[in-house]
């Protein structure tokens, strides 16, 4: 029931998303997916390159690119086919594995041992002048750098070009998008990217002009036809429907349920204060009829314990003319004591001005509340939690979205076998895989039950400095010291210092106690 709220909210969300303008640093982190395809004939002594064109990377050993840049090597047995990644020191020999000439789409495989960081693919709808970029490696780029044949086997950072999407086109032959994000010869096989930096196309061919020279329009083969070829083909990748929201909407949101809560709260101590003045004078009022109830039921009983003793006087008095000696005592008696009765019962009656105190001893009389135990286990953050996404302070780009149980000691113990890291910002852990180019921080505030997952893509130089910084240290078993805490905080922040100012994705979840 939790996951299908949580799509429930994501599907909402997506009606009012506000559409992202992309950040330099995701697209640069997209481009780590983006090779070079380079077609290489070989006569068993001598290999010469023949052709080149872009791709780019749906699992770390398998590549997209276009039918028509390999189509020459189904032909000619001589020819082999090369990816080139952007990063490292050395390229890949590589095997065709899929061809489907009628959309323009092949699959290459890597044919030796190596790994390339794979790009996400958006499967939602992409929207009318939406921003978009394409990736690749035109050759007239190239040229005009004075690159050799040979540099162009060597590892070099792709080209990036903007543009906007023009929706209701496509190319009569299979779904395509019309976009104006410029791309030339050699760019054929690279993505077309949304502001997240996910493939919402294959970049295939361009408008051409009537004196044959390139022009502004281009198109790119779309998920409809993408999606279904990688799974006909049985490849594994992986895609999002979540719309692209930026981090400057996910701090707006922000702002915008803090102003909320500042509202609410002066709505709450403004409806405290209307409450108080409503007890206030329920109390004085309250007060007010039990004093002056408390005097009239006195005056009342003074007169009639006054009437008795004129009654027993006039008896005494009775008595005594009748020559009762004992009667006339007992008489008597009674009526001193009566009259006795009635001065002391007029004397104590409460006095007006009591019905101020009256009224502070009404308001002081505590109002039930709850168990301490039932108050400290909803309010201190630790033991079981259900934790649920919020779209709305999220940005997602690379991650599937599912709940995520949390158990949290207050020692920073998470699961009962991970121990988090405390420093100023509080509980986290920094997790470095060796077979990924991404850092994530995950962290947890009990005081708010906010559990967040941030994920950087990074350069393979940057991955580097992390994995030797994380190196440096090995994390301490569950349920340590808070001196322990705040040693592996302190080590972990070594890594954050390295990380870009922002994530490429923050996941935002909202825990609460359960059971």
């Amino acid at each position: 029931m939790i996951r299908l709220f949580a799509s429930l909210l994501l599907a909402f969300a997506a009606l009012f998303v506000t559409p992202a303008r992309a950040e330099p640093s995701d697209i640069a982190a997209a481009a780590r997916s983006v090779v070079r395809i380079v077609l290489l004939q070989s006569d068993g002594s001598h290999t010469r390159l023949i052709g080149h064109g872009s791709g780019f990377a749906v699992s770390p050993t398998l590549v997209v690119t276009n039918a028509h840049v390999v189509e020459r090597m189904r032909e000619d047995d001589t020819m082999i086919v090369g990816i080139v990644p952007p990063e490292g020191r050395k390229g890949y020999l590589a095997k065709l594995v899929a061809f489907s000439p009628r959309n323009d789409l092949a699959l290459l495989q890597l044919a030796e041992p190596g790994s390339i960081p794979a790009a996400t693919l958006f499967s939602g709808a992409v929207g009318d002048s939406a921003q978009v970029f394409a990736v690749g490696y035109p050759g007239n780029v190239d040229l005009a750098q004075g690159l050799s044949m040979a540099d162009l086997v060597d590892p070099q950072t792709p080209v990036k070009t903007l543009g906007y999407v023009s929706a209701g086109r496509s190319a009569k032959g299979f779904d395509t998008i019309l976009h104006t994000a410029p791309i030339g010869t050699g760019n054929s096989g690279g993505p077309l990217l949304d502001a997240c930096g996910r493939v919402v196309g294959v970049n295939s061919f361009g408008t051409v002009s009537d004196n044959g020279t390139d022009s502004s329009f281009f198109f790119a083969v779309s998920m409809r036809e993408l999606i279904p070829f990688l799974r006909q083909a049985g490849a594994e990748s992986h895609a999002t429907d979540v719309p692209c929201q930026s981090l400057a909407a996910y701090q707006d949101e922000q702002d915008r349920r803090a102003l909320d809560a500042e509202a609410k709260n002066a709505a709450d101590s403004a409806a405290r204060a209307e409450a108080q003045q409503r007890s206030t004078e329920q109390a004085l009022h309250q007060a007010e009829m039990d004093v002056l109830t408390e005097r009239d039921n006195g005056l009342a009983l003074a007169a009639l314990l006054l009437a008795a003793a004129v009654v027993a006087g006039a008896g005494a008095l009775t008595c005594a003319t009748r020559e009762r000696e004992r009667q006339t005592k007992i008489a008597g008696g009674a009526g001193v004591a009566l009259l006795v009765g009635a001065v002391v019962v007029w004397l104590v009656r409460p006095p007006l001005s009591s019905i101020d105190e009256r009224a502070k001893d009404l308001l002081a009389t505590p109002a039930a509340s709850p168990s301490p135990s039932a108050s400290a286990s909803a309010s201190d953050g630790t033991g079981k939690m259900a934790c649920v996404f919020d779209p709305q302070l999220s940005r997602v780009t690379v991650s599937d979205i599912t709940d995520v149980p949390l158990a949290f000691a207050d020692n920073g113990c998470v699961n009962g076998r991970t121990q988090y890291g405390l420093d100023a910002n509080g509980w986290s852990r920094v997790l470095v895989p060796s077979s990924e180019e991404t850092v994530s921080v995950n962290s947890y505030d009990p005081t708010t039950r906010t559990y967040t997952v941030e994920r950087y893509l990074l350069d393979l130089g940057t991955m580097t400095q992390a994995r030797d910084a994380r190196g440096k240290f090995s994390p301490p078993q569950c349920g340590v010291d808070e001196a322990t805490s705040r040693h592996l905080g302190a080590a972990q922040d070594a890594i954050k210092a390295m990380l870009p100012p922002r994530p490429q994705e923050r996941l935002v979840y909202h825990c609460s106690a359960q059971p």
